[in-house]
């Protein structure tokens, strides 16, 4: 093979191959932008919010716990859908309810939040739910 013929291949694939590489850089940047656009401003965050009614239930070392959730949703359809399954969150909920003590319910909230967000995102069709904050809590 001619030597000069062997030069301009290398080269061009080592032009091929940079390229390459600052255009996945580029994207990688450009969807890591759009994800943090795509966070919700208070207003927004309160516009698709729902909260629940209080809820009681008795706990697995037989203490009772009264509780609200606001729900924060991605959407304003997923705050109507969110709504007509609170019937679901009131059932997620008590059957979450019946393995935790007065305890879990002192030091292990996020946890709970974390699994009726997921479990709650499991049903959802329009949108999702992005946050669930307890903000009622007492503990009997």
């Amino acid at each position: 093979m001619n030597p000069k013929l062997l030069k301009l291949l290398v080269t061009l694939l080592v032009i091929i191959t940079i390229s390459g590489i600052v255009a996945v850089v580029i994207v990688l940047n450009l969807s890591g932008e759009a994800k943090g656009a795509e966070e919700q401003t208070l207003d927004k965050m309160v516009e698709n919010s729902f909260t629940s009614s209080e809820m009681s239930t008795d706990l697995k070392d037989g203490s009772f716990v009264r509780i609200q959730f606001q729900l924060i949703t991605n959407s304003k359809d997923a705050k109507q859908e969110v709504e007509k399954r609170e019937f679901q969150l009131k059932n997620l909920f008590i059957k979450e309810s019946v393995q935790l003590t007065s305890e879990d319910f002192k030091v292990g909230l996020s946890t709970l939040e974390e699994k009726l967000k997921d479990e709650m995102n499991q049903l959802m069709e329009d949108g999702e739910i992005v946050d669930v904050y307890i903000i009622n809590k007492i503990l009997q």
